[in-house]
């Protein structure tokens, strides 16, 4: 693998068995073992200060701009995937590729075994459940879950002021 466009912040700890290219990553992020990261030279991932992408996880920003915000925890085999299709060009004529970018906003929590399709953004704080299949946006503010991934509830006004105090 040729490794290059690579821009990485200061107290970087990425495990020496993940992958990454065309990616720029922020201060103080921890990448874990077997864990991928993945831009374009035109368009490298971003992730943002402060992150944490754990074990497994798979972050393809192959096909369209892929943003994860500051703050955030991906957690273990979430599957983040800014293309998704068959292979087969015969297939394709039925089911093309779905291309698009994926921004994860500020302080957002990831659970175990999601997945992430294309053209999908997620607000500052959104929470979603372990095992969900997330195909659409939500904003700020939403715990969300299921396959598809639906609004369970929003933060309660108490939440809110919880996670925007300082310190």
């Amino acid at each position: 693998m040729i490794i290059s466009n690579i821009i990485l912040g200061e107290n970087v700890d990425i495990d020496r068995s993940a992958d990454f290219n065309n990616v720029r990553i922020g201060n103080n992020v921890l990448i874990r073992r077997y864990a991928s990261v993945f831009g374009t030279p035109t368009d490298p991932a971003i992730i943002g200060n402060d992150t944490k992408i754990h074990i497994m996880a798979f972050l393809n920003g192959w096909d369209a701009q892929l943003i994860i915000g500051d703050r955030c925890d991906v957690s273990q085999n979430v599957q983040i995937l800014t293309g998704s299709g068959p292979c087969s060009s015969k297939m394709r004529k039925a089911f093309p590729v779905v291309r698009g970018p994926i921004t994860i906003g500020n302080d957002c929590w990831i659970g175990a075994d999601c997945i992430i399709m294309p053209n999908v953004t997620l607000g500052d704080f959104c929470i979603v459940a372990a095992n969900s299949f997330v195909k659409k946006s939500f904003p700020a503010y939403s715990i969300i879950g299921g396959n598809p991934a639906k609004l369970i509830r929003t933060f309660t006004e108490e939440e809110i002021k919880k996670v925007q105090e300082e310190g």
